[in-house]
């Protein structure tokens, strides 16, 4: 979108989108805006890269300007062109476009070349044979300042000389390096004569082996930002000792423009490991099938797990930009992806343990259709028609012979249409028992057909026994079960779907939304009841966190904590209305209650 140089009311402020807004008001950089997305090709992006992808693409279209992507292939043995087209399909993924704007660091290894002799010739850079250790060790720490390389003062003819000998492969791996020749005792370490070339004899996904010598990243990126024009350079916060370097490698040498370098805090995530290094081990190690396994936090994998790149653009406008490192708890995630999926997505039943019930007193052949709507909270969106007959298909864990203790419905006097569509439908038969699969059959029977018609006559939805992921025997299809299914998280227990993981201890009990009574603070509100599903909690956390609301339910349901009631609902103490979150075998209290009662 274009950009005026105020910002717009409708995008939260950041520092980042004021310096931008500054700068086009002062006329620097003739108005422009370029930015640019310099991902190393040594492995996939992950979730954490979503926040700069947002960044400085997103940056570049509210002003009208553009962002390159350019990768980094400065170091040969780490990189793959698997990882160059992973990473360029991820940015398409999350809806950015580089248009013809795509650069490789490789691109400028010529320019990168000369530009250093130009260092050379200017007194800037020498060859030092010094030892990787050695380096280290004559560097210093924060509590002692470096010493001079003995080979800091060769002259610039035996140093133009040993570095043309270096790209011509005379040398092993290590027996040279470039360096900086700026200040040994200067306080912030990164300007100690930091290394810009060094040898490595590998083969190059691009250039082949026609380079036996690399560019190192201070030195490559600053260089690479000025030749494409780059007018600010967005790093994360890790850079901001790298900062003086790279203004110093670019006043030292003629180049188009000198680029401002502006740094901000990553993305960080509880519960969720964003280091390419540890991802790259459980890929080699085999723990997961691949970069694009739906376990890992890549962007590939979460695609594959039903994320939504919206989701992940609204989470990343949503955390906003700072200069300090925080952790974003992962309730945040799972909650931008359920707000996104919860308008997007329609709503299907589905049975993935499937349990076989006959319904004893419902005529042969007799088949009644019910519309469900795609969309809980509007029906206007389109419906379904969902067949009920003699026989059903029910999970093989949403019954039990003996209900659970601690699993409480609705008291009978605080019974509502709304209970009777989920509760009590069916009753026991009693003319068989429950098995797994379709070769054993529950026997059961469904309540007063009057009474069903009357609850739907009052506008409450559903017939009840359309309700939980019941489907008609004869007429369901076959349902493969998601590849983002996988066995609880930590601390959990049982199934969980779509990534969330059931909290320790649900087994064996329900968890409960209270509803405010009559005459209280909050009463009257139709708090949103949804059919049984999957628990969207975490392990140690509390079902009073704000902001976790499942599915469409009202946010101050759950975010008010007792003693903190606002508008509207709270959450109350006993006497209040139970209304009951269960796990996936909820359905288990309807097979065993007495519609009668």
């Amino acid at each position: 979108m274009s950009h005026t140089d105020e910002t717009p009311n409708d995008l939260p402020p950041n520092f980042i989108r004021d310096r931008i807004v500054e700068d086009r008001q002062a006329g620097k950089n003739g108005g422009r805006v370029v930015t640019r997305f310099p991902p190393e090709p040594n492995g996939y992006l992950h979730v954490g890269h979503a926040k700069s992808l947002c960044l400085n693409f997103g940056s570049a279209a509210e002003f009208a300007g553009r962002c390159h992507l350019r990768f980094d292939d400065t170091n040969p043995a780490t990189e793959e062109l698997e990882y160059v087209e992973a990473i360029k399909a991820d940015v398409r993924w999350l809806g950015f476009d580089w248009g013809e704007h795509l650069f490789f660091a490789s691109d400028y290894f010529e320019q990168l070349y000369a530009y250093a002799v130009a260092l050379i010739k200017a007194g800037k850079a020498y060859v030092c044979s010094l030892s990787a250790d050695q380096i280290k060790e004559y560097r210093g720490d924060f509590h002692h300042k470096g010493k001079d390389s003995p080979y800091r003062e060769r002259s610039v003819a035996e140093n133009l000389d040993l570095f043309a000998r270096m790209r011509a492969g005379e040398f092993a791996d290590g027996q040279h390096v470039l360096r900086a020749k700026i200040d040994m005792a200067a306080g912030n370490i990164n300007m100690r004569d930091p290394p810009i070339y060094r040898i490595k004899h590998a083969h190059h996904h691009r250039t082949g082996d026609k380079w036996c010598i690399y560019p190192m990243y201070d030195y490559a990126h600053c260089v690479s930002d000025a030749i494409e024009g780059i007018t600010h350079s967005l790093c994360t916060l890790e850079f901001e000792d790298h900062r003086p370097l790279y203004d110093w490698i670019l006043d030292q040498l003629d180049v188009p423009c000198h680029p401002q370098q502006i740094e901000f805090a990553k993305l960080n995530f509880t519960y969720i490991m964003l280091s390419k290094r540890r991802l790259l081990e459980l890929v080699r190690g085999g723990q997961v099938k691949g970069w694009d396994d739906p376990r890992m936090p890549t962007l590939s994998g979460m695609r594959r797990r039903g994320y939504t790149p919206e989701a992940l653009r609204n989470l990343c406008e949503r955390v906003g930009v700072s200069k300090h490192n925080s952790v974003v708890d992962v309730t945040l995630l799972e909650h931008a992806v359920r707000e996104h999926l919860n308008a997007t997505s329609r709503r299907v039943m589905g049975v993935l343990r499937p349990l076989r019930v006959v319904l004893s007193n419902w005529p042969e052949g007799q088949v009644e259709w019910i519309d469900a709507p795609y969309f809980a909270d509007d029906p206007a969106r389109g419906t379904r028609r969902v067949p009920l007959g003699r026989e059903l298909f029910i999970e093989h864990d949403d019954f039990k012979e003996v209900a659970v203790k601690g699993l409480v419905s609705p008291e009978p006097r605080r019974r509502g249409p709304a209970a009777a569509r989920r509760h009590r439908a069916l009753r026991r038969g009693g003319e068989g028992r429950g098995g797994r699969g379709g070769g054993a059959a529950l026997h059961a029977r469904p309540g007063d057909p009057q009474r069903r018609a009357a609850v739907g006559a009052q506008g409450e939805g559903d017939d009840p026994l359309a309700v939980g992921r019941a489907r008609a025997a004869d007429r369901g299809a076959p349902l493969r079960p998601p590849v983002s299914q996988r066995v609880a998280g930590r601390r959990g227990s049982g199934r969980a779907l779509h990534g969330q993981h059931q909290p320790a201890g649900a087994r064996g009990r329900a968890w409960r939304l209270r509803r405010a009574e009559p005459g209280r603070r909050g009463a009257g509100h139709a708090g949103a009841v949804r059919a049984p599903g999957v628990l969207l909690r975490r392990p140690r956390l509390n079902h009073r966190t704000a902001g976790l609301q499942p599915h469409d339910r009202p946010a101050r349901l759950v975010g008010e904590a007792r003693g903190q009631v606002g508008r509207g609902a709270a959450l109350t103490g006993q006497r209040a209305a139970w209304y009951t979150r269960r796990r996936i075998g909820s359905v288990a209290h309807h097979l065993t209650a007495d519609s009668g009662r």
